[in-house]
């Protein structure tokens, strides 16, 4: 059944207070969700297995970054091959409804990605890594993975975020078309698809990344529903 949400507002105190959990167990009760030593246990292996000693590494590549959310020492522009993001989870919560799903973005086989990677503090890694797990693992929809990124600084490893093949909102890929169509219809708590595109769009083009299909997907979303603001 189809529930009407109120806005929320994705910030750091959201979810450590648990209000995305609760605006995911509101909008779906059936919907299983990972549960906090769940988080913590995932965490502590990929800690436990990471490839270099230090402060850790983590890929940004949609919303994370244009709104991180975590406490970080350093950014960089970097590049992972092997992966590229692509909108292939549907979205029934932040930005769709059951109704009318929007979608987000993934990690998803074969290309190359450029986005950012953060640097997080060793002694604050565990802590900031849970504040990205609550917000993106709630329900499994990724597999957090170890991958080498090339920087102008030198090669790293980061944690980044693939795509759940097995997971039940997994979207395939689909027809260009019917990805403008959902993104251009769909509206969550959190605003609608299109601002979630148009942003991560604007957020590459300044740091100088540029997605020549993502901008490709903004300019079909844009007639559709208007240009982005501002």
């Amino acid at each position: 059944m189809s529930r009407s949400l109120p806005p929320f507002q994705l910030t750091r105190e959201a979810v450590l207070g648990d209000r995305i959990r609760a605006l995911v167990q509101a909008a779906d009760p059936e919907l299983r969700l990972l549960t906090p030593e769940e988080h913590r246990v995932s965490i502590a292996g990929l800690l436990q297995n990471r490839p270099d000693a230090g402060d850790v590494w983590l890929f940004a590549y949609g919303s994370l970054i244009w709104n991180p959310l975590i406490h970080f020492v350093e950014k960089r522009v970097g590049t992972v091959k092997g992966y590229h993001r692509c909108f292939c989870l549907w979205s029934r919560t932040g930005r769709g409804t059951a109704a009318k799903p929007g979608l987000t973005l993934g990690l998803e086989r074969g290309g190359s990605c450029r986005g950012v990677a953060y640097r997080i503090e060793e002694g604050q890694a565990a802590h900031e890594l849970e504040i990205v797990w609550r917000r993106e693992m709630l329900t499994g929809a990724y597999a957090p993975r170890w991958l080498k990124l090339e920087t102008a600084q030198g090669p790293l490893h980061a944690i980044a975020f693939l795509i759940n093949r097995a997971h039940t909102r997994y979207a395939g890929r689909l027809p260009e078309e019917k990805i403008v169509a959902a993104i251009a219809e769909a509206h969550g708590p959190l605003g609608p698809c299109a601002t979630y595109l148009f942003n991560t769009v604007a957020h590459l083009d300044e740091l100088g990344i540029g997605d020549e299909r993502l901008r490709r997907l903004r300019d079909q979303v844009a007639k559709k529903v208007g240009p982005p603001e501002g």
